[in-house]
């Protein structure tokens, strides 16, 4: 049964990441791009609480500093890279059997990324609150791993289809 919207396609990126991105597939580019800077966005709102603790211990760089580099790097460095990526990966891919086509590529990318939003939310929860340690570690990996699985599942997935 396929579920229309963004949070209950989330949701289910997190257990059918294939069947997501082949019900996605035809997305128009400006769709993607809202897509991907919405990500940015969360990642963004994710980093501030570690940027306030960070700030609070060690106030020799303020807030205002490290959220102002944060929004460089993310709104603006982060979406070139990702289109770069996302190039180079569809590029690579038409030396396999099952090539990506480039729109494939960045559909399954920008999913993917917008799709561990969440889970990055909480690994920022997890650094402003407790700081550097294991539960950081935890829901870093978790967020990292989940990452992998639903981009890796989505390139799969949209692998080889005209």
């Amino acid at each position: 049964m396929s579920q229309k919207g963004i949070l209950p396609r989330i949701v289910r990126s997190w257990w059918q990441p294939g069947s997501v991105l082949r019900e996605m597939r035809g997305t128009p580019d400006r769709v993607l791009i809202v897509i991907l800077m919405v990500a940015m966005l969360i990642f963004l709102v994710a980093q501030a609480p570690g940027h306030a603790r960070a700030a609070e211990l060690d106030p020799s760089i303020p807030l205002d500093a490290r959220i102002g580099g944060a929004v460089l790097a993310v709104m603006f460095i982060m979406p070139v890279i990702a289109f770069a990526l996302a190039a180079l990966v569809a590029a690579l891919s038409k030396l396999t059997p099952r090539p990506v086509s480039p729109e494939d590529s960045r559909l399954a990318l920008f999913w993917a990324l917008l799709a561990v939003s969440p889970a990055m939310l909480l690994a920022g929860m997890t650094g402003g609150f407790l700081g550097q340690g294991l539960p950081l570690t935890i829901t870093q990996s978790i967020a990292g791993l989940g990452f992998l699985f639903i981009w890796g599942a989505g390139l799969r997935a949209v692998a080889g289809h005209k």
